[in-house]
């Protein structure tokens, strides 16, 4: 009997391995590597629709002076900043309530909170259009119990215009966050915080001193999620204010769409405001990882 090759059964399984991975490489070179190049590629290229040309850097300096720019990207800044330590806040309170096993009907409560990140943006991004119209239930309500004499241009003026996609997108996705928290919170041991109990550390203590630095891990990781969805934000800007009034709640994406497909196409500029967005998120994910190491040496 002819004995293997000793390298034979090796390249045998190799090669079929290669086979079963192969469609997926593919794919992924098909769809995602191919894309992200020929767009780099694009973004040095000018031009209105098929008509486009090589310009280099001319792309990057337009970007310098266009102010529709600034101001989307000023915009995103001010949602970033603003909502995401709002949503973070408000996920880790929730997750620190439900998470107490003396609450009364805590799994109906886990679900009514997680239930708006499953809902469909369009559907619920026209419900709060017609619940924040002029006449809609929120200023009819505010108006019935006497907080406020007049309805609030939630629409229509630039601040409150902003104050309602805040508040979108906080009610959609902090359900999403404290599901997270909440996992992690029912994975500590408990005689952790029963040892604390002992020593007299009272509640606040201990989620402050026991809860958050064991969370730290996940805080992290939602902290890029929400970053990497509050600066691609587009669906609720699109549907409820369409980047309005007078631009004040339009965002990068939405000016990427709009480059794109609103306005005559350019192509290659689009790509290159896209690529501000790549270049920010890994700035500050870059920045949100150097300091969870800094904080942990």
């Amino acid at each position: 009997m002819a004995l293997a090759r000793p390298g034979g059964v090796r390249r045998y399984y190799d090669i079929n391995g290669w086979l079963f991975v192969g469609p997926a490489l593919a794919m992924i070179c098909i769809f995602m590597i191919y894309p992200i190049l020929w767009s780099l590629w694009i973004s040095f290229q000018s031009g209105r629709g098929m008509m486009i040309k090589f310009v280099g850097f001319g792309n990057v300096v337009r970007l310098v002076h266009d102010p529709v720019f600034q101001k989307a990207l000023s915009n995103t800044i001010i949602f970033f900043v603003v909502q995401v330590p709002i949503m973070i806040l408000l996920a880790l309170t929730l997750a620190a309530v439900l998470n107490s096993p003396r609450l009364i009907g805590r799994d109906m409560f886990r679900t009514a909170i997680f239930l708006p990140c499953v809902t469909s943006l369009v559907a619920y991004s026209a419900l709060f259009k017609g619940m924040f119209a002029n006449d809609g239930i929120i200023n009819s309500t505010l108006e019935a119990v006497g907080i406020i004499a007049s309805p609030i241009p939630w629409l229509t003026d630039s601040f409150w215009a902003k104050v309602l996609i805040i508040i979108a997108i906080t009610w959609r996705w902090t359900g999403y966050n404290m599901i997270f928290y909440l996992s992690a919170m029912q994975n500590i041991d408990k005689s952790i915080y029963e040892a604390a109990r002992i020593d007299g550390i009272n509640a606040w203590g201990r989620f402050f001193y026991i809860t958050i630095p064991l969370l730290k891990p996940v805080i992290l990781f939602t902290s890029v999620i929400s970053t990497i969805g509050t600066l691609q934000l587009f669906d609720e800007v699109m549907n409820i204010t369409q980047g309005g009034p007078s631009d004040s709640t339009l965002t990068l994406s939405l000016y990427i769409y709009n480059l794109t497909f609103k306005f005559i196409p350019n192509l290659g500029y689009a790509a290159t405001v896209s690529y501000v967005i790549v270049v920010i998120v890994a700035m500050l994910a870059f920045l949100q990882f150097f300091a969870a190491r800094e904080r942990d040496q």
